[in-house]
């Protein structure tokens, strides 16, 4: 276009040059006028184009020059805008993290208030079990103890009181892939050489004396401790945690370990209570009312030592049984064919590939123990259960000591309490 209009304005400049040229030759004048009249013309009309040109180009210039300077006014109110956003959002973020740190800090003065006011509480009633401990050991219907009996008291006794109370973890697995998705808890008891006791040492003696809430407290402490450790590891694993029948129908102890689980709800999904079939069966309107006010706060239980697989699946999933262990040999001990399909003994109308299918319409998973061998695994997984626990998968360790240091009850209210009564046991 701008080609075209530069050959119609030179051929206009050519023909005004001529008709110059042409009027001065009509009027007389020599060709030789003529020509330089011709000449002359058309230089001003050139003339004339490149001033006109040099104009245009001069305005054309300012236009850019004005467009540009609103662009950088534009970009200038742009930059100030942002830059006040991001004033804005630094100081939303501090203002923010600021808060949280606050309400961080909050919660943190409140656990532990919360902590030292259960201590003080429970060093109260560990006061009493002492004392209670002391009257049936001095009275007891005037029979003496039996030797052993009384040594092993002595010995867990001590222990108690010098807080030599070991946490042991074994994993829990998931099937086949074996990844660890759970623990189980252990509470081991050592003696003055070091020896670690196995829980069928004291256990005898620690129930009758009513040392059991003591020992459920402790290990329940230690493991919220170590859940919360291992969430700041963004390790969304679970642990189960052995609870007695006597903690949960302890009038005095529950509503302090309530307490104690209310401050830590948020963990619900990561502390799973644990108790034999025999105790879930034995336990009375007391023990129910408690474990359904765990429930409440969103907690789950297993069941473990199963030596029947004949069991009320609606009654289980009203308690809030989320895992039911069975283990491994006792599980394919129960297994026989019977015209021609594999069944479970105490359920023969069920096909044994179906028993996990069947726990599961109630929320309930199944989770094969004391698994020892490969061979075990190849028929269990012909089950379809989904988590294996044993010593296969990794035996019970427990916790280092500079992981179970931080896990230790405030004020040493354990050793406190225990060591001022120990005369009195």
């Amino acid at each position: 276009m701008r080609r075209l209009m530069l050959g119609l304005l030179t051929g206009a400049y050519l023909c005004l040059a001529l008709i110059v040229s042409l009027f001065l030759w009509r009027m007389g004048a020599t060709p030789a006028v003529g020509v330089s009249a011709f000449i002359g013309t058309l230089g001003l009309c050139f003339a004339f184009h490149g001033l006109l040109g040099q104009t245009f180009l001069a305005a054309a210039l300012r236009g850019d020059i004005d467009t540009v300077r609103e662009a950088h006014a534009i970009l200038l109110d742009q930059i100030e805008k942002v830059d006040a956003r991001v004033s804005d959002l630094v100081e939303t973020v501090a203002a923010d993290a600021q808060r949280r740190t606050e309400e961080l800090s909050t919660e943190v003065h409140q656990l532990e208030d919360m902590i030292s006011q259960m201590s003080d509480r429970m060093e109260q009633q560990l006061s009493h079990q002492v004392a209670a401990a002391s009257a049936r050991s001095q009275g007891n219907l005037g029979r003496e103890r039996a030797p052993q009996a009384s040594h092993m008291l002595q010995v867990v006794q001590d222990a108690l009181a010098e807080n030599r109370v070991d946490l042991y973890l074994q994993p829990i697995v998931s099937l086949p892939q074996r990844r660890t998705v759970f623990y189980e808890s252990f509470s081991r008891l050592r003696d003055e050489t070091g020896r670690v006791m196995m829980p069928a040492e004291y256990l005898a003696v620690a129930e009758p004396e009513g040392l059991m809430t003591a020992i459920d407290n402790l290990l329940l402490f230690r493991c919220v401790q170590i859940v919360r450790r291992l969430a700041k590891q963004d390790r969304k694993i679970g642990i189960f945690c052995n609870i007695s029948l006597a903690s949960l129908g302890d009038e005095s102890f529950f509503p302090q370990f309530l307490e104690f689980m209310q401050g830590n709800k948020d963990l619900a999904g990561a502390v799973i209570f644990e108790l034999g079939q025999a105790a879930f069966e034995r336990r009375g309107p007391v023990e129910a009312r408690h474990m359904a006010r765990l429930a409440s706060l969103g907690f789950s239980f297993s069941l473990d030592k199963v030596n029947d697989l004949d069991l009320d699946f609606q009654d289980l999933a009203r308690a809030d049984v989320k895992y039911l262990k069975v283990g491994a040999q006792m599980m394919l001990d129960q297994l026989e064919e019977q015209d021609g399909k594999l069944v479970i003994a105490s359920l023969p109308d069920l096909n044994a590939s179906d028993f996990a299918a069947l726990t599961r319409r109630y929320g309930i998973e199944v989770i094969v123990e004391k698994v020892e061998a490969e061979k075990q695994i190849v028929d269990i997984l012909d089950l379809d259960i989904g988590y294996g626990q044993g010593h296969l998968f990794g035996e019970p360790r427990a916790i280092r000591d500079a992981v179970l240091a931080e896990a230790e009850p405030p004020q040493d209210f354990m050793r406190g309490a225990l060591r001022r009564r120990a005369v009195g046991w």
